[in-house]
């Protein structure tokens, strides 16, 4: 849905060279073109119109001196530096650009009538006087000559099987006289046929097309020729062919114009030379013809040469040059040049430029040189609000196909609308003004302006005199029609139209050497009505390409072709033009010049983006992505299209150049809900306003609508912001976005507007799915992260869980507005919480059975039923009926169920014959709920207490079932000595041994606490039941000697000293424990010095000597580590500087090394460390492991010694500061060495 837009035109009127231009090509190294005439060869630049060369053909009498020579073809040769020209008197000549020298390689006698150079210039065809065919080399020397006109078909002849004849075939209504039809005559070339062959070459080299007119029939036939000039095809009989012949470059189509009795239509054969496809030229079948077809470069252009048959006012035709595209098997005319009937404005010369694909040069027969350049643009409608129905013009000749988005998505070649104009279209463009943006206004090809309107139309939508149908989309009326005062006599004079508002239009007018920016206003005279005067005529320094306007801020800028930018002022009623300038008063221009441009707001400064036909994206003077195929500004999004098929939404608010460069500078890193997948070659057509569709069209032509996430979540919160639930609610069901948002989004406005969101939905369905889909996850921290929210925002808006919060909230406020209308929601509510309340929503079912509603709108028990069993497992509904005691709920569950009766009836029948506590019981105890089974089997007496014991027991509800009794009865102690038992298997023998203590049990609590070696309370118990002395020494002894064991020395030797008497134990076990002080006070107590001579002396020796050895082992051990530590820095700091040499001194990379980089040195250093470290990276979680653990490795030369290094000297300090206290009180009592020992503690500390 692209239109063909003029960017600029190079004008050269003055060329005073020699002779009639015959015909010129393009020297695509230089961009000059190289003109022949009857007399000379010139080379000129068509943008400066400076003459380069320029040589006589008669000078050595290669054409005669009268005017009278012909040039059949000349050809530009840019590997040999030379210019090949084919005379109609048959010389070829070649013209060296370098020496300006002129020879002739070859002359044929007959004359020629045609040269042909192949695509990759290696060869050449020249057609001669005698229907034949010439093949040459480059340089050359002859190949073959053969004659055209063969009556062969060529080797690709078909194959007839012979299968039938036609006198025996059906012949349906025709009747039998039809076996004996005959072929029709064939029609004679038309009168004005020049007669002359025509040859065009594949765009791959492999074959080549000849036309030419048969002698026998004088009929015009197609033949296709191979590389080897043997020929493989003729094409079948084709009445009205006519001379123009054109193959596609990147196709197998070639192209024709055949004149039908009824019209006049551009033929395509393929390479076998049948017949495929064609389309209707705009004009009656005797009106025009047709002298040329040229397709561009990359086959996206067709050009039709034409002139009228009939001369003009003044003797002479009309010419015209149409451009056409083709989409969806749809040919559209895009641009229509009319050069009038003027003979020296008539071209005689017209080709495509060979590098450019879209720039068309041209030469008249006045010497006037026009170079035109192209670029494809789509035309849309740029309003952001919900007025705007994100609308799409495309040209089609006469015609304006409009489609208007929002209503509807019609492939094209179909619309919404046509808009029908008297005369061809060029350009058209939609009104920038807010609520007026579905207005469109169209410039024609001979310079009138047209503008539609939107029409009052039918009230209610209808169709006049129709009933039952509804206009969608109605089509624009024609308000004016404009004429411009200006003189227009060359065509496409102006350009680039902006229609800002009923009375102003902006537009830029050709000029030669640049162009001119017009504010264009209708006449005020009365005289003249319908007429756009010159208000404001502001000159250009430069070639305008581009012009922009911003709907949001009111901003024109244009561009010129060497991508610098001005500002346009509109303020007085003069224009005026200023560089652009950024928020700094720096001068910001493109780099390169952009065929589509647009403005937006960027961080709070506007800024002009551009697309270059490169596909590079520029945000001012900022390269931010060269992959890009299509974008668009919508609000505060930007949409872009890359090469590698992805569509990128990015929210402008919330990103910088910096930030959109990053974004786009891999498609594969982002998964998030900015980028998206798309069709390959996708581009963007247009976004709809205040919606979430987004209309791509694909390489073929049809159209594709997705829902960007970005899009969707954008439009989502926005009409969250503005309460509008039920819209939000629509498309989140239809796109699948998770309802959560609706809540997530803001939890306290939705808390404060639940009535306003229930009235909104007004459907209990959809209220239902709401409830259904309800979860704990914040889904505006998970699924649809917003960059621009802040964490507080999302919080719940009560405390408490989140489903539960909703579905309170919820069946509160429908239980005030209609509980019987919302029923079924408010069972869902009891559903849905976190611990699903199944008994009151069996309850409410319940009282519906007993008490029916009345209303209209009410739900019966049996349809609650049914929906709560929708909701809910039917077994588990069932059991949770059941847990309610309430046997006709139970027997209503039943029988909506697929149970069959003889399962629980007999069940339910047994249930009513036990007394009520052990018929609940029975019941917990078959749905599991073991808890209440205890409470309810408690109340049924002593004579089952031994089954509440072996329930105790087996689920283990010891302290449940504690609680049940008191603590002074029989049942309590024996609860308590199961509970005790079990605490012993599980190895918690002290809490046993308390609960034991606490019910009497004071032998089983002693020996409980003895086995966990719990002294103080195993004492206490002794003493309290009471031992006897002897038993209580024992039993003393037996403690200290399991606390020795375990190296509680200190409470052992409490256990000696205090309850079996023997002070000497109690100081050995000190004196081993290493309890000095503690020891010296018993010695001191008890009065005996003399242990201190036998054990205490020998054992501090014993501890100085270790402490001393340990402290010399660890000091020698920190040396060392220290002195290779300096050694390892050393070889790395060595290291590195060898790699910065072997970079050099201005190594772009320098930065990212640094002092500490262990990694990069290590790499270096040990190689073999990496890979290997590599290589187990990936392996099991247990290699990963030992990797980890070989990154710590104290081995020489390890890629990580460093950091082992420092990690062992940290231990080693750590390791002796924890023993300073045991130092320090054994250098007080030895102080001799006080010194030696303080010494070596603090080279540690």
């Amino acid at each position: 849905m692209r239109n063909l837009s003029l960017l600029q035109r190079f004008k050269c009127v003055d060329l005073s060279f020699p002779g009639s231009p015959q015909c010129f090509t393009i020297r695509s190294e230089t961009g000059t073109v190289l003109v022949a005439s009857e007399l000379a060869i010139t080379e000129f630049d068509p943008r400066t119109e400076e003459v380069h060369k320029e040589v006589s053909l008669t000078a050595e009498d290669y054409l005669p001196k009268d005017g009278s020579g012909v040039v059949v073809a000349i050809q530009d040769l840019p590997d040999q530096e030379s210019v090949c020209v084919a005379t109609g008197s048959g010389d070829v000549i070649l013209y060296n650009l370098s020496t300006s020298q002129l020879e002739c390689v070859g002359s044929v006698e007959s004359g020629l009538t045609g040269m042909t150079w192949s695509p990759d210039q290696e060869l050449v065809t020249l057609t001669t006087g005698q229907e034949t065919i010439i093949m040459m080399t480059k340089d050359f020397e002859p190949i073959t000559e053969v004659t055209i006109n063969q009556d062969d078909f060529g080797e690709d002849k078909f194959i007839t099987v012979g299968w039938g004849k036609k006198e025996t075939q059906f012949h349906g209504s025709e009747g039998k006289q039809a076996a004996q039809w005959k072929a029709a005559e064939v029609q004679p070339a038309l009168p004005w046929d020049d007669r002359k062959p025509r040859i065009t070459w594949r765009g791959d080299g492999q074959l080549f097309a000849v036309s030419a007119v048969c002698p026998k029939t004088g009929a015009r036939k197609v033949r296709i020729w191979n590389r080897e000039c043997v020929l493989q095809a003729t094409s079948e009989v084709v009445n009205g062919l006519e001379q123009p012949l054109c193959w596609k470059p990147s196709g197998s189509l070639i192209t024709s114009t055949q004149r039908h009795p009824n019209k006049h239509s551009v033929v395509f054969m393929e390479k076998n030379g049948l017949l495929h496809g064609d389309f209707t030229l705009p004009f009656g079948k005797e009106q025009v013809k047709v002298k040329e077809l040229l397709w561009n470069s990359d086959s996206t252009v067709l050009a039709v040469w034409m002139e009228d048959l009939k001369p003009g006012e003044n003797d002479h035709p009309n010419t015209y040059i149409q451009l056409w595209t083709v989409g969806n098997y749809h040919w559209y005319l895009k641009q229509s040049v009319h050069f009038g009937s003027e003979p020296l404005r008539a071209p005689v010369c017209v080709c495509w430029d060979p590098e450019k694909p879209l720039r068309l040069h041209l030469l008249t027969r006045g010497w006037a040189s026009y170079t035109y350049d192209w670029g494809w643009s789509t035309e849309r409608s740029h309003g952001t609000d919900c007025h705007d129905n994100a609308s799409v013009a495309v040209i089609d000749g006469d015609k304006i196909l409009v489609t208007t988005f929002r209503q509807c998505v019609i492939p094209p070649p179909m619309c919404a609308f046509e808009l029908q104009l008297p005369v061809p279209v060029n350009l058209v463009t939609f009104r920038s003004q807010a609520q007026r943006t579905n207005e469109l206004a169209a410039l024609t090809a001979d310079g009138h302006i047209y503008v539609y309107g939107q029409g009052g139309g039918v009230e209610n939508g209808g169709v006049p005199g129709v009933s039952g149908f509804k206009v969608i989309s109605a089509p624009l009326v024609l308000r004016k029609t404009y004429r411009v005062t200006m003189d227009q006599e060359e065509p496409l004079t102006l350009r680039l139209l902006l229609w800002l508002n009923d009375n102003l239009f902006l537009a830029v007018a050709h000029g030669r050497y640049l162009t001119r920016l017009l504010k264009l206003t209708p006449s005020d005279s009365q005289d003249i009505k319908d007429t756009l005067e010159i208000r404001s005529d502001v000159p250009v320094d430069g070639f305008v390409i581009s012009l922009c306007h911003s709907l949001r801020n009111g901003t024109v800028a244009l561009q010129l072709d060497d991508g610098q930018i001005r500002k346009v002022h509109m303020d007085s009623s003069e224009l005026s033009l200023t560089e652009w300038k950024d928020s700094t008063g720096n001068t910001i221009n493109l780099p390169r010049p952009c065929v589509q441009t647009a403005l937006f707001t960027l961080s709070g400064e506007e800024h002009l983006i551009g697309l270059t036909e490169r596909s590079h994206l520029y945000i001012g003077d900022s390269l931010v992505a060269s992959n890009i195929s299509s974008f668009v500004v919508y609000d505060d999004f930007l949409l872009l299209t890359t090469h590698s098929h992805m569509c990128h939404c990015l929210n402008l608010s919330t990103l910088s150049i910096k930030g959109l460069q990053s974004a786009l500078s891999s498609d594969a890193n982002q998964n998030d809900e900015t980028v998206r997948k798309v069709e390959r070659g996708s581009r963007i057509v247009s976004v709809v306003p205040q919606d979430t569709r987004l209309i791509l069209q694909m390489p073929r032509g049809n159209l594709e609508t997705i829902h960007h996430q970005a899009l969707v979540l954008a439009q989502l919160r926005k009409w969250l912001d503005s309460l509008r639930f039920k819209d939000a609610f629509e498309c989140m069901r239809k796109l699948r976005i998770n309802l959560n948002l609706i809540y997530d989004h803001n939890p306290t406005v939705f808390l404060a507007n639940i009535e306003m969101f229930l009235k909104q939905i007004d459907s209990i369905n959809s209220i239902n799915l709401f409830l259904t889909e309800l979860k704990e996850e914040d889904t505006t921290t998970t699924m649809y992260r917003c960059p621009s929210r802040s964490a507080s925002s999302s919080a719940s808006g009560k405390g408490g869980k989140k489903v539960d919060i909703i579905c309170d909230a919820l069946r509160s406020t429908m239980e005030t507005l209609d509980p019987q209308k919302y029923c079924l929601c408010i069972l869902t509510s009891h559903v849905r919480k976190t611990t699903p309340e199944l008994e009151i929503a069996l309850q409410k079912v319940h009282e519906l059975r007993v008490n029916p509603p009345s209303g209209s709108s009410s739900v019966s028990a049996e349809e609650a039923l049914k929906y709560l069993l929708f909701l809910v497992n039917v077994n588990e509904l069932y059991e949770q009926s059941l847990g309610t005691y309430d046997f006709d709920l139970v027997l209503m569950v039943a029988e909506k169920s697929q149970k069959d009766p003889k399962e629980y009836l007999p069940f339910l029948n047994m249930l009513k014959t036990l007394e009520p506590n052990y018929q609940r019981y029975t019941i917990d105890k078959h749905l599991k709920r073991y808890r209440k089974a205890l409470h309810h089997l408690s109340k049924c007496g002593e004579e089952h207490f031994t089954e509440l014991l072996n329930l105790v027991k087996d689920q283990r509800l010891y302290s449940d079932a504690l609680e049940l009794y008191s603590s002074n009865s029989e049942q309590y102690k024996t609860l308590s000595v199961a509970y005790a038992e079990h605490l012993v298997e599980q190895q918690q023998a002290e809490q046993a041994g308390l609960l034991l203590w606490r019910c009497g049990e004071n032998a089983r609590a002693l020996q409980a606490f003895v086995s966990c070696t719990s002294w103080r309370n195993a004492l206490a118990v002794a003493t309290h039941i009471p031992l006897p002395p002897e038993q209580l020494t024992v039993l003393a002894r037996d403690l200290a000697e399991k606390l020795l064991e375990a190296r509680r020395h200190t409470q052992a030797a409490l256990c000696l000293e205090q309850y079996a008497k023997d002070c000497e134990e109690a100081i050995s076990a000190l004196i081993q424990g290493a309890a000095w002080e503690e020891a010296l006070r018993l010695i001191y107590l008890y009065n005996r010095q003399d242990i201190i001579e036998t054990d205490l002396k020998s054992a501090l020796l014993d501890a100085h000597s270790n402490q001393t050895s340990f402290l010399e082992s660890q000091k020698a051990l920190f040396i060392r580590h220290k002195n290779r530590l300096t050694v390892v820095r050393e070889l790395k700091a060595k290291a590195r500087l060898e790699l910065f040499d072997e970079d050099g001194p201005d190594c772009a990379d320098a930065e990212l090394y640094s002092e500490a980089s262990s990694v990069l040195t290590g790499s270096h250093l040990g190689s073999k460390y990496s890979r290997s470290n590599s290589r187990i990276s990936s392996r099991s979680s247990k290699n990963r492991r030992k990797a980890e653990g070989k990154k710590h490795s104290l081995k020489e030369g390890s890629p990580f010694e460093d950091i082992a290094l420092l990690n062992a000297l940290t231990q080693i300090i750590i390791i002796v500061d924890k023993t300073r206290g045991d130092i320090l009180w054994s250098s007080r009592s030895r102080p001799g060495r006080k010194k030696l020992l303080n010494q070596n503690t603090q080279a540690f500390i």
